[in-house]
């Protein structure tokens, strides 16, 4: 048991960084209309070796499409791991302050649990936050 424990805990880490880019390359479009490196080296504070190095996996791995000097782009894999990495923070995020969380610390605590988190805790919370608790 404790290696499969281990064994989701570094497969959560290793899509950890795919799903923080594409949450936010669908945020950055939704805002601005398009999506440049730079708003990825600012958003995450990172240098533009670090965003290209990212963006050449995202790729690789079909979640993004892009050209040089040219704006990023999700595919539709791309925006279907953006749309589930959105809800699962939202849901993470209304239950911790559901649990008399402060707004703040909720919306930093969940970008590390919304990665973590087994869909069995998520479905649990998500019915919490629906229908109260449980009596």
């Amino acid at each position: 048991m404790p290696e499969r424990v281990h064994q989701r805990t570094r497969n959560d880490h290793a899509s950890e960084v795919a799903e923080d880019y594409v949450e936010s390359i669908a945020e950055t479009i939704a805002n601005n209309g398009v999506c440049r490196s730079v708003d990825l080296v600012n958003h995450f504070a990172v240098t533009h070796a670090t965003v290209n190095n990212t963006i050449t996996r995202l790729q690789r791995d079909g979640l993004v499409t892009t050209q040089p000097y040219q704006p990023i782009e999700l595919t539709p894999k791309g925006k279907r791991l953006a749309t589930a990495a959105r809800k699962r923070h939202e849901i993470v995020q209304a239950f911790l302050e559901a649990i008399g969380v402060s707004p703040q610390t909720a919306a930093i605590d969940s970008e590390g649990i919304e990665h973590h988190v087994s869909k069995e805790t998520l479905q649990a919370m998500k019915k919490i936050l629906d229908k109260g608790w449980p009596s």
